[in-house]
């Protein structure tokens, strides 16, 4: 296992590939294998780059992380890590729900050296009353499959798929349940208690090429909010899926893995 030792936590990590790195931060209390799962499939046949998978603090195999004490100090500790792996290097970054969130802390100081920027189901208002959200929902059922499970695994699965099926129940409970069972509760519950950043994101246009991919149906996060910074993304694809909630790289998994690669391939023409 492979740790990066930063001044407020000990960070979890795994690279695979080499080439252009490209750093994956996941959301709020699941760990690297959202990232992973979602995002190994777009390099299947693609070579050149090199996949960074953290687990952000108080989340996953990460250690030693008692002393950040909100989401300030938690930029810090991957800006922290991304310079110590990947020094003078310049680098991409794919951010899924707070782990987008993340990213647009990292483009306000460091924009330079990034080549591109992607975005899954972001956060984008922190106050999660001050958001604008769909009412959650039901779109699509397989109704055999439903009739295998538990009442407890389809009130869970319920609550966060809008697509109730085998495959997408599957990889829900392996690359986000199993990361969110080992989540340190209380401490992601400190964080949030400070989950804004004490100063203004979005202030810069980052005009390099970009990503946005929103649920239509994410009743965590919503979809909406995002119009309000997307004229800060002038090179960014905007695309909003149906069928869709905030596991989207679930649920449209074929369209995600084509639109990423759509997306690496924007970024390569633009850096050549």
């Amino acid at each position: 296992m492979s740790f990066c030792k930063v001044s407020k936590a000990s960070i979890y990590y795994e690279i695979i590939g080499t080439g252009t790195p490209i750093v994956m931060l996941h959301g709020y209390s699941p760990d690297h294998r959202l990232m992973k799962g979602c995002m190994e499939p777009v390099f299947a046949e693609r070579e050149g780059w090199k996949r960074i998978y953290i687990d952000l603090p108080g989340m996953g195999k990460t250690t030693d992380y008692e002393k950040i004490n909100n989401s300030d100090e938690m930029l810090e500790a991957v800006v922290e890590l991304i310079h110590s792996l990947l020094p003078n290097e310049r680098y991409l970054l794919v951010g899924e729900s707070y782990g987008g969130y993340l990213v647009r802390g990292i483009l306000r100081e460091y924009h330079e050296q990034v080549l591109g920027a992607g975005f899954i189901c972001p956060l984008i208002i922190p106050n999660k009353q001050s958001r604008t959200v769909p009412v959650q929902s039901i779109v699509a059922v397989d109704k055999e499959f439903l009739s295998t499970l538990t009442k407890e695994e389809l009130e869970d699965f319920s609550s966060h798929l809008v697509v109730l099926d085998d495959y997408n129940c599957h990889r829900y409970t392996n690359e986000v349940l199993a990361g969110q069972r080992n989540a340190d509760v209380e401490f992601l519950e400190k964080i949030q208690g400070s989950y804004r950043f004490s100063f203004p994101v979005d202030e810069i246009s980052f005009d390099k090429p970009c990503l946005f991919l929103l649920g239509k149906q994410d009743s965590m996060v919503g979809y909406k909010d995002a119009f309000a910074i997307l004229d800060k993304f002038p090179r960014a694809a905007f695309t909003i899926l149906d069928k869709a909630g905030h596991n989207l790289q679930i649920e449209q998994a074929t369209l995600f893995t084509s639109l990423m690669s759509e997306w690496l391939e924007r970024v390569e023409e633009f850096n050549n």
